[in-house]
Formats: C-alpha cells, structure tokens, sequence
C-alpha cells in the first residue's frame, strides 16, 4: 500500500454528492479532506472545512492558495440558472478557478476528478439514445458539463496529474438545501400528502409512470469516485456509475407509499413547484407538531427539480459497464435504497 500522504480536496461540500463524497473519504482513515462550499461546515478530525465563493477569483486564489499538500481534486459544486445557456459561465468559471488557485502551489497534486451527470448525453433535453455510453458524441451546446471536460483535458496536457469524469444518474442521497435531491422531493411530498389524508398520487407528466430509468445511490458514487481518482487505469477517462438495475415509477411508487401506510391512486399531473408553493405553514405545524429538526420549508424542498425528473416521459438511463470493465463491481438495490433514505430522514427527525 501506498504510503504517501493522500488530501482530497472536495468542491461542493455539502451538496447531496459532496457531503456523502466528504463522510466515505473521512471512513476510509488515510485520507485528509478539506471541504470547500459557500457555507462552510464544522471541522471534526480529519476534515476541515474552508468556505470560499468560487465565482470570486480572488477570493478562491487567497483562500486556496495556502492548499499546498492537496493531492486530488474532487469537483461536485454546481450553480443553478434559468437556461442551459446561462448555466455555462458560472460553472465554467467555478472549475476554473479552483484549478488556477490549486494547481500552482500544489506541487503533489495527482489528480481531478470532474462529477458531470446524463447532461452530456442530452438527458434533460429529451429522448435520447439509451442504453447512453460514454464514447456517444457530443450534443449540439451549450452544455457546461462538456466545457468543463474540455477544460480539463486541455490544462492536463503535460502536466504531472489526471482526470476523470463521473457521470451518475439522478443522485439520491441526504443532504439538505441542495436544488437537484429527489429523495428529499419524495420524503417531504409524502409526508405533507399523509398529513392532509391524501393518498400518494404520482405528479408527473403522462407517460412518465411508465419509462424505465434508473438512479445512483450517493454512498455507491462517492466509493466509485475514489476508485476511479485513485486507479491508475482510470486516468483520463469517463464512468457512468448507476445502481445497476432499472425502474418504473408504477412498481416503485406503490412500494414508496407504503413506507408512509398510504394508498396510491391514480397519476395526475401537476407542478409540484405550484402546488407545493403554499404548504411552508403547513410544513412549521408539522415540525412544531412531531418534533422536527426546525429545518427551513425552502431547505427540506427541491420542487423544480421533481418537477423536472417526474417528467420524463422517455427511457432514461446509460451503460453502466465500463466502470465493471475497469475494476468497479459494486452496485445498489434502487427500491432499498428509496427506503433506506427515507427511513433515515425519519431517524434524523426530518419528516415525520
């Protein structure tokens, strides 16, 4: 085993990616974190937290450039816009600015590891080819996740580290005030539903109930993460890392109503951020009602993002292979893992 010191430096720590990347990273024991994010977080042991607005230059060149020992990058930040187009200059920028701050003054540096998603298949813009692989073309931009890869490969050359991209699904893990958490859409959609004496009834669009897709359970990301940052035969190359097996919303939402002893009823669509827009005072009398942690409505809730994944009303998901192929062979039961995540929400006192 490798005796050299190992500092990871995660950039996005407390998304849904990030926090689960940071308490996998601390597990392992031979590694170092060092957590980046605007908010900050509690420095415990072997992880310390830095915060840092990473669309400011300057303020990433002075708070990182004392980051001297990082030995791998792992990028996980993400800065939501209205438009596809809007979306590249911010996280663009975000990429870039970490790897100017670091990459001089960290003379150890060994590699980046960029987190990307099914964006670059074109998932989000409608039917696309599925099973998706990683060596399908590119799609007509913008698109920033292929910027930022494009950026890596050309500031690689030549130089004493490597990249690679991870390309999960929807990511499911837990994780609060974080825009894209489906886990959290569903958790907190059920227990308002259960409140109301509501059966569970699928929003999304007509046709959606019935497409197979699939989702990456955050745990399983975060190891396949590490895996590909630190074997050799990963260097450089793309991974999409899914559970493994695939779904229909009408075999798993019957399964999902059950955890909250609700009867399902028939799809209706409907926008969970227009619908859900008004129930914060509802939501306070719960936490106050049931003993909640006192979690903002805004924070516990990511209805435009529901909204976006309960719309696909096509085959949604991508050749998980390769990564096997290379050395990566673990994998997640989709349906345990929607109840899994729930029942920890309830034991972390999140719903009801």
């Amino acid at each position: 085993m490798s005796t050299q010191p190992k500092v990871a430096l995660v950039v996005g720590a407390q998304g849904v990616i990030g926090r689960n990347l940071v308490d996998h990273l601390a597990a392992l024991g031979d590694w170092d974190v060092i957590g980046l994010s605007r908010r900050g977080g509690e420095s415990a042991g072997r992880v310390r937290h830095v915060r840092v607005d990473l669309l400011d230059r300057d303020d990433c060149a002075a708070r990182l450039g004392e980051l001297t020992d990082v030995t791998h990058i792992f990028y996980a930040a993400y800065q939501d816009r209205p438009t596809w187009a809007e979306l590249v200059p911010p996280n663009l920028s975000m990429l870039v600015n970490v790897v100017d701050a670091v990459e001089p003054v960290a003379p150890g540096l060994r590699h980046v590891s960029l987190m990307q998603g099914y964006k670059v298949y074109g998932a989000h813009l409608g039917p696309f080819k599925t099973p998706a692989r990683e060596s399908d073309p590119h799609h007509m931009p913008p698109e920033f996740n292929v910027d930022q890869q494009n950026f890596l490969e050309e500031r690689q050359k030549g130089s004493g580290w490597t990249w690679t991209a991870i390309r999960p699904s929807v990511v499911c893990g837990f994780a609060l005030g974080n825009p894209m958490n489906l886990a959290m859409v569903i958790a907190v959609y059920g227990a308002i539903s259960k409140e109301l004496g509501l059966p569970l009834r699928f929003p999304g669009r007509p046709g959606a109930y019935d497409t197979l897709l699939e989702m990456t359970d955050a745990g399983l990301l975060a190891r396949a993460t590490v895996w590909a940052a630190t074997d050799e035969r990963c260097a450089n190359q793309a991974f999409n890392v899914n559970n493994g097996d695939l779904f229909r919303w009408n075999d798993m939402w019957p399964k999902i109503a059950g955890f909250f002893d609700l009867e399902v009823a028939p799809p209706l669509p409907m926008s969970l951020d227009v619908v859900m827009a008004d129930k914060g005072p509802l939501w306070n009398a719960m936490t106050e009602r049931y003993g909640l942690e006192p979690h903002p409505y805004e924070d516990v809730s990511s209805w435009a993002f529901g909204d976006a994944v309960f719309s696909w009303d096509y085959d949604f998901f991508a050749d998980g292979s390769k990564a096997r192929r290379f050395g990566f062979h673990e994998y997640v039961d989709t349906e345990a893992m929607f109840l899994d995540i729930l029942g920890d929400l309830r034991r972390r006192r999140i719903i009801p």
